[in-house]
């Protein structure tokens, strides 16, 4: 009687998950972008009895797409954040079985021919995208762009090379401490006196000569500020580097004018568990005789990224958000797109006559990470927990400056960027007496 019972039971659960999957699969394909296709020698395994769909993409009904959508919430987190639906609903119809080989990429061996394609399509597309030259390798890594802070030292100078940091805010300041134990960092210029609110005028850098490289952050997630354009090395010789982990394929970028960009992927261009390096070529195989093999270039890049397992899905996620930016029309659309939304948003803190306030100098405002306060700080907590309950979420600003913060990345919609606008001004007309 206990085995009866048990069959029914697993049946049961077997017919809701074949209902689930038919219905996911139907939602997701009308989602993602109309020039992307589903492969069409997808297979079915019969013990759930799914049929997957072929390369001709089927709209949704109104009704699914809505119930979709509306059981999302739009989230502002600095990250891990939002990643685009389609690109998640995509992700989802390929989990069980991807492109019919019979099983998930997270199930692949990472030196197998069904993996070796997702790799190489998302380095292609990446290139693509930020017109990578021929004479700059890509490397996808694990250990997040802290990781870095000790790798660029390590690989790039000497324990006695004196390198310049130009520090705007908490990441740079890491990273500066991060190399104080391979190399000899000196701070050029530090944002710390006035709360990390400004970036200094390039012409005003005193740059050290022979300094091995130039480090910027070039997006300071916490406080805000970013560079619009990039100082140039003072030497001939010295190398610009970039930690571009919080605006990394949010707008055009010439490569040409950095030795090393590094970035954390969990901002804009997928989940956490993926840094991307772009570096030139000729400037691998210098590391220090202490460099772990794990932080060695080298050793990536003479292995294409696969020395070891790398982080497999979340490097095919990153591909499929390169193919969403693509289809998007490039990077110069979708800084069009950004620009939008921050000034939405920062429209709106500077129009409600004091009770929302930004601290950034406006031409170094973040069109990714939108800090503001409350002239009544003890309103901070309502505001957080009110527009939770309207679904927007984590837009509590960083432990370390408090006050609000809103990360607006590439993902985020306009439509989230809106209705936080018209819940700030339906705030501030309930408390601002």
């Amino acid at each position: 009687m206990t085995t009866v019972a048990m069959s029914a039971a697993a049946d049961t659960t077997f017919r809701h998950i074949k209902a689930a999957a038919s219905v996911s699969t139907t939602a997701q394909v009308g989602a993602f972008p109309s020039n992307l296709s589903l492969p069409s020698n997808c297979a079915a395994r019969k013990a759930f009895s799914i049929t997957c769909s072929s390369t001709t993409l089927q709209t949704p009904s109104a009704a699914t797409a809505a119930s979709s959508s509306s059981d999302r919430v739009f989230n502002f987190a600095a990250g891990p954040a939002t990643l685009p639906e389609n690109v998640l609903l995509k992700a989802q119809s390929e989990l069980y079985n991807w492109n019919g080989c019979g099983m998930s990429v997270m199930e692949m061996s990472h030196r197998g021919k069904e993996f070796l394609s997702i790799i190489q399509k998302a380095e292609s597309d990446l290139r693509t995208l930020l017109d990578i030259p021929s004479n700059y390798s890509v490397l996808f890594l694990q250990g997040g762009a802290t990781t870095q802070f000790a790798a660029v030292p390590l690989n790039l100078c000497n324990p006695d090379d004196v390198v310049d940091y130009v520090v705007t805010g908490s990441w740079g300041d890491k990273a500066f401490k991060e190399a104080a134990k391979y190399c000899k960092p000196k701070t050029i210029w530090s944002g710390k006196s006035e709360k990390y609110t400004k970036i200094p005028a390039f012409d005003a850098l005193e740059q050290t000569p022979g300094a091995k490289y130039l480090h910027i952050c070039a997006n300071e997630t916490i406080h805000g500020v970013e560079f619009k354009d990039y100082p140039k090395p003072a030497g001939e010789s010295t190398l610009l580097v970039a930690d571009m982990s919080s605006n990394f394929c949010s707008k055009p970028v010439d490569v040409t004018k950095f030795g090393v960009i590094y970035a954390g992927a969990q901002k804009n261009v997928g989940p956490s568990g993926v840094t991307i390096v772009i570096i030139r070529s000729d400037l691998i195989g210098n590391s220090q005789p202490i460099t772990p093999v794990m932080l060695d270039y080298k050793i990536h890049a003479d292995n294409n990224s696969l020395y070891n397992t790398p982080p497999c899905y979340g490097i095919y996620m990153c591909g499929l958000v390169f193919r969403d930016l693509i289809a998007q029309g490039g990077l110069s659309e979708v800084e069009k797109k950004n620009v939008k939304k921050a000034g939405i948003l920062y429209d709106a803190i500077d129009g409600s006559k004091g009770f929302y306030r930004c601290p950034v100098e406006k031409s170094v405002r973040s069109l990714m990470n939108v800090p503001f306060t409350l002239a009544k700080p003890e309103l901070e907590a309502e505001f957080i927990k009110e527009a939770a309950k309207e679904k927007m979420v984590q837009l509590k600003g960083h432990r370390s400056v408090g006050g609000m913060r809103a990360s607006i990345y590439n993902a985020m919609p306009l439509a989230g960027v809106e209705k936080l606008v018209s819940f700030m001004k339906d705030f501030q007309a309930r408390h601002d007496s």
